[in-house]
């Protein structure tokens, strides 16, 4: 499956099910009472033996999953990030990661585009909460056909994943060709600069702010950095090496994850300046997509005053160094 045309994340993720349901007959499908958001009825179209509709109990869900994993199957969990992540914490984290049990969490509405339904329904936090969980790995595709390989990649890799997924309509920055590996990170531009790290959909504005910067002369490698956990700590280092600068950009909150994640590897070896854009220390509010994140500051323009500071930054370290 290649997609080409601007498309839902989640959609790479259906499709990549049913691949899956066809391969393995011991994946199975949980979802409570979204089964169209998230897209797992194509699935249930095919596999209705395989499919379980857990109605909106959350909780029971990831308590049943965890069952089914032990008992050897591969159950995909499916429901929006901010239920997940906050009504159902308690089972994920003791029944799930406790047990090290093969749940495959794939969540949509990941991050503040989700529309009217807002702050309720928007996961801002939801990284940092998966993250600090023991043994769970974290996956934030930025496209369709990143989701697509991604969901392949998860169903074979052991132990619980959190694939967090977005809502809208999103660009297609990779290809068929383009390689995917749990763990490693994807340089999409090279540059010696400055870098900016970017996960899921803010991978676009990551590229849109390379090509801003690069006709100012400034030379910006770009990072799709699509596991958070395992973060991939030798593209990291290597950034910081030889860029000197490193910015980040995540539809999640500035705590706890992906900025945190990067700053945290960037002070154990190569202490550089790190400018970390995304949400504040604020909910979401309701709004169009456009809306929300032009009230966020998740934009291109916003992205690029960031990496000028982040030069500043670089440029002053230098200047000190200098003189030292």
């Amino acid at each position: 499956m290649i997609f080409e045309k601007p498309t839902p994340i989640r959609d790479g993720f259906g499709k990549a099910l049913v691949e899956l349901g066809e391969k393995n007959p011991q994946v199975v499908v949980l979802t409570a009472d979204l089964s169209e958001a998230i897209r797992v009825h194509w699935f249930a179209e095919k596999f209705p033996q395989r499919f379980f509709q857990m109605g909106i109990a959350e909780s029971d869900m990831m308590g049943t999953a965890a069952g089914l994993a032990i008992a050897g199957k591969i159950p995909f969990v499916t429901t929006f990030a901010a239920f997940a992540t906050s009504l159902a914490n308690t089972p994920v984290r003791v029944s799930v990661a406790y047990n090290r049990a093969n749940v495959k969490i794939a969540t949509s509405h990941g991050g503040v585009c989700v529309g009217g339904d807002g702050a309720t329904h928007q996961s801002i936090e939801d990284i940092a909460l998966m993250r600090v969980l023991p043994g769970m790995t974290v996956v934030v595709p930025c496209d369709a056909n990143e989701a697509y390989k991604a969901t392949l990649a998860i169903a074979e890799y052991p132990g619980p994943v959190y694939l967090r997924l977005g809502r809208i309509a999103t660009p297609i920055f990779t290809r068929g060709k383009t390689p995917f590996r749990i763990g490693k990170a994807q340089i999409l531009l090279p540059g010696d600069d400055l870098a900016i790290i970017a996960c899921g959909a803010m991978v676009g504005f990551a590229l849109e702010a390379a090509q801003v910067l690069r006709k100012k002369g400034v030379s910006v490698r770009v990072i799709n950095m699509h596991t958070v956990k395992p973060l991939d700590r030798a593209a990291v280092w290597k950034a910081a090496q030889e860029c000197g600068a490193i910015v980040t950009m995540e539809e999640h909150s500035i705590i706890g994850g992906l900025g945190s994640a990067v700053t945290e590897i960037v002070s154990e070896k190569y202490p550089i300046p790190v400018e970390r854009v995304g949400i504040r220390d604020v909910f979401g509010e309701s709004g169009e997509p456009n809306e929300i994140l032009e009230k966020y500051g998740l934009t291109t323009k916003k992205l690029v005053a960031a990496c000028k500071r982040a030069l500043e930054r670089k440029e002053s370290m230098v200047r000190y160094r200098s003189r030292v």
